[in-house]
């Protein structure tokens, strides 16, 4: 498949992904009554309408490699892309990265009140496992158990959050390139790589598929970060649909800081490069997944 052919059939398998995601949490995130009405308000407005689904898309396409079903990855992706929401709520209060703009629009605590940010963040992170836990999942316990194992890992101090924690504390400090890497690979590479694992263990890959398939992830896990990181220095606020420079101005080390704009880029392409090579052994039906490496380096938002 040449590339143009490859880019065609990525933007419309990802832009069927995000339509039916879309249907699936607003079904989920149905607005309630009485005092509670604010709250799934929030959620909504926190999940929806906005955002790549990369890590829903992620889930359906290592998923697909071993003909498991849709529908259960279709719940598993959603699951992930709620831990994902709810920490993009969180990050943005001004105890975090005190950020003003997501996804074009004023930040969930902006349109609503810190509090109600804080509670629905928090609803949208016990929802997600809420998801897991349900047979409608998966109807094996055991899968069901695997998977709220490895989002919880994934989302928690050994995980996302854990990152989060390095970001804040590196602050206005002098941090080495060593740090930064694995900041990122726990802040934003951990739910990635989660994933691709989650489709595996949907699938019940193999140890090898298994392992190549975590090592594809935490590879574009870390290109994904790499290019948000020259996307803050190179990108408009118009086009990314949030504030840009923000790293700069707050004190934060990232890779284009440490390595400058051309050296940053080189080892966003290596880490790409390596990634596709992981996926060899799934040969072409591997091929969104090669096509959404690509994607990562080259995008603009």
């Amino acid at each position: 498949m040449n590339n143009q052919r490859a880019s065609k059939a990525l933007t419309e398998a990802m832009a069927e992904c995000a339509a039916v995601m879309e249907k699936f949490l607003k079904n989920l995130l149905s607005s309630r009554k009485g005092y509670e009405g604010k709250l799934y308000s929030a959620m909504s407005y926190a999940s929806l309408k906005g955002g790549k689904r990369l890590r829903p898309f992620l889930t359906l396409q290592s998923a697909k490699l071993f003909e498991a079903s849709e529908q259960y990855a279709l719940r598993v992706g959603a699951a992930i892309e709620l831990i994902h929401c709810y920490s993009l709520v969180h990050d943005d209060l001004p105890a975090m990265d005190n950020d003003s703009l997501r996804r074009g629009r004023p930040s969930c605590h902006i349109a609503f009140d810190e509090a109600t940010a804080i509670l629905a963040g928090d609803a949208l992170q016990v929802l997600a496992f809420e998801v897991l836990s349900d047979p409608k999942t998966h109807p094996d316990p055991n899968v069901r158990v695997a998977l709220i194992r490895g989002l919880a890992i994934a989302s928690g101090g050994g995980g996302m959050v854990g990152g989060q924690v390095i970001d804040l504390e590196s602050e206005n400090c002098d941090v080495d390139l060593e740090t930064i890497s694995r900041m990122q690979r726990l802040k934003t590479g951990a739910l990635i790589s989660f994933s691709c694992e989650a489709g595996a263990i949907l699938g019940n890959a193999s140890e090898e598929e298994t392992v190549a398939l975590i090592k594809y992830a935490q590879d574009i896990g870390l290109a994904f970060q790499i290019a948000d990181d020259l996307l803050d220095v190179l990108g408009t606020e118009e086009a990314t649909g949030k504030t840009i420079n923000k790293d700069g101005e707050a004190g934060k080390a990232t890779f284009v800081s440490l390595l400058g704009i051309s050296q940053a880029q080189k080892r966003a392409q290596i880490l790409i490069d390596k990634a596709i090579g992981q996926l060899d052994m799934f040969g072409d039906k591997a091929a969104n997944l090669r096509a959404i490496a690509d994607f990562i380096v080259d995008r603009r938002a």
